[in-house]
């Protein structure tokens, strides 16, 4: 995909699904990933803080084989190098990482890149120094990112207002308290451990798209 078709499916996403090894095996991700695009996610990532970089590249090129048919756009979280080996859609940078201008001279012109925001001056921040879309949160306490005061709804919609980039709704999200961000301005959230912990992810991916409409 070039990078316009990219940033176009990420303004068009609700659902922002995370493959991490918190939650599911690595021999599991083709599967899963599978059946969230069936259920309507937008963007994958993959997210494996400890793993090395020849099995993360190993795991990111088996998730291509699914994502790349179904014209879903695939991150991978921290590493750029091995988002650029692997030949995946971009990356994901947190604030403790390297600066976006830094991740753009490392990868592919046609690479998007994404970061982690906690505060609204970091979304806005964030947006100035170039990045493509933006994750803010956690919105609520969440053990993904014990480290983090959680940021609560109420900073949702003057976001959503001032942020002009793709912007997603992160931490502590599941299917019950999509609706109440929804009423708060969110127009796009990421799911993480609720996606991979369901019976059912693509009916459950549904119905959050449903509501997020």
């Amino acid at each position: 995909m070039t990078r316009a078709e990219i940033i176009r499916k990420l303004r068009d996403a609700r659902l922002y699904a995370i493959l991490d090894t918190g939650y599911s095996n690595p021999a599991d991700w083709p599967r899963l990933a599978a059946e969230f695009i069936a259920g309507g996610v937008g963007v994958l990532q993959i997210r494996a803080k400890h793993a090395t970089d020849v099995d993360l590249l190993a795991w990111t090129r088996a998730v291509l084989t699914v994502s790349v048919p179904a014209g879903v756009p695939l991150l991978v979280n921290d590493r750029p190098a091995v988002a650029v080996s692997a030949g995946a859609d971009g990356c994901h940078v947190g604030q403790d990482d390297w600066p976006i201008a830094e991740v753009r001279r490392s990868v592919s012109g046609e690479m998007i890149i994404g970061k982690s925001t906690h505060s609204l001056a970091q979304a806005l921040a964030a947006q100035d120094e170039g990045a493509d879309y933006i994750g803010f949160g956690p919105i609520f306490a969440t053990p993904t990112k014990p480290d983090y005061r959680p940021i609560g709804a109420a900073d949702i919609d003057q976001m959503a207002r001032q942020i002009r980039i793709p912007h997603f709704c992160i931490g502590g999200v599941k299917l019950e308290n999509v609706a109440m961000l929804r009423v708060q301005g969110a127009q796009r959230v990421v799911i993480v451990s609720g996606l991979l912990q369901s019976a059912d992810p693509a009916a459950y991916a549904r119905e959050v798209c449903h509501l997020l409409q």
